[in-house]
């Protein structure tokens, strides 16, 4: 079996990031690109808060930009998928969809967290074209425009509230009849003179002929005072929740009780010795591709000195 002193699973900003460090320290990084090639960046179109591209740069070019930059330095990138792990001992073992198994003596674990969408066919039609899971993102494409946001956490109150600063218009489209936010984040919501909160409704889909312009909703779905009716808006931002990508780890790593890796401290550091989480599967909080290409920095310099330090 093929054993690798550094092996980086995920292709988003952590984990291309973990091997440029990797590589330029001479670990020779093994990269497993993963489910989704270049990571969640790559369903949205242009990026324009990552420092270094005061013009924007669409996400996959810098994808492709920052998967060069790893492989000038030696990382060698693969495409297959885990689906098995075994950190019960060292070396550790995966296993992947293309039936190969590898050993490695570090594991940083970069697989990032999927957002949850409602499953409308629509929603995949237009993303990237006015369907978006994260505010922060793309939020100042829809200065002075109409959006929507779906969720009624406290996730969904923050991205309601932070486009309200942007957008002339909010809607918060909310299923149950209240909000499950703390009371200070509806307090914000509902004190909000540019957000309308649409209780007990559910979107039913969303049209367009260039991108989103409006949604279909209905309010009180299957009781006598149903009624169906269409908002216009030009951003449809989902927020009801991410799944970190970390089922594969945990009989060996720790996780909280949505499923994101516990790490120690300010550490990328788990439990396991020599292994490692990056980016957004360890990040309930930021989920930013900045925030995530600093904790890919921080796990190759601990694997370094892992490798360092046990001779590897």
């Amino acid at each position: 079996m093929e054993t690798i002193r550094c092996l980086i699973l995920g292709s988003g900003p952590a984990g291309y990031t973990a091997a440029i460090y990797a590589g330029r320290a001479g670990i020779t990084p093994v990269v497993y690109e993963g489910l989704q090639p270049g990571g969640q960046l790559t369903t949205t179109t242009e990026i324009e808060n990552f420092p270094g591209y005061p013009d924007g740069i669409d996400a996959n070019e810098m994808m492709d930009d920052l998967r060069r930059q790893a492989e000038r330095f030696g990382a060698e990138i693969r495409s297959a998928i885990c689906t098995q792990a075994d950190l019960s001992q060292t070396p550790y073992k995966l296993t992947f969809d293309d039936g190969s198994q590898v050993a490695c003596h570090t594991l940083i674990i970069a697989t990032g967290a999927s957002a949850k969408y409602l499953g409308l066919a629509d929603e995949e039609k237009y993303r990237g074209q006015g369907v978006s899971a994260c505010a922060t993102c793309d939020g100042f494409f829809y200065r002075k425009k109409r959006v929507a946001v779906v969720g009624g956490g406290d996730t969904a109150c923050e991205e309601a509230s932070y486009l309200a600063g942007l957008a002339s218009k909010v809607y918060l489209i909310v299923r149950k009849p209240y909000l499950r936010a703390s009371k200070a984040m509806q307090e914000r919501v509902l004190e909000n003179p540019k957000i309308e909160v649409l209780f007990e409704t559910n979107t039913i889909g969303l049209f367009g002929d260039d991108g989103v312009q409006g949604a279909h909703v209905v309010y009180r779905k299957g009781e006598a005072d149903e009624r169906t009716y269409d908002i216009e808006i030009d951003g449809f931002f989902l927020a009801i929740g991410h799944k970190p990508n970390s089922d594969l780890f945990k009989p060996w790593v720790e996780t909280d009780e949505l499923g994101y890796i516990v790490t120690e401290g300010m550490t990328p550091r788990t439990r396991v010795p020599g292994v490692f989480a990056a980016g957004d599967v360890a990040d309930p909080l930021y989920r930013q591709a900045i925030t995530a290409a600093a904790s890919g920095c921080k796990a190759a310099i601990e694997a370094e000195k892992y490798l360092a330090a046990h001779k590897l």
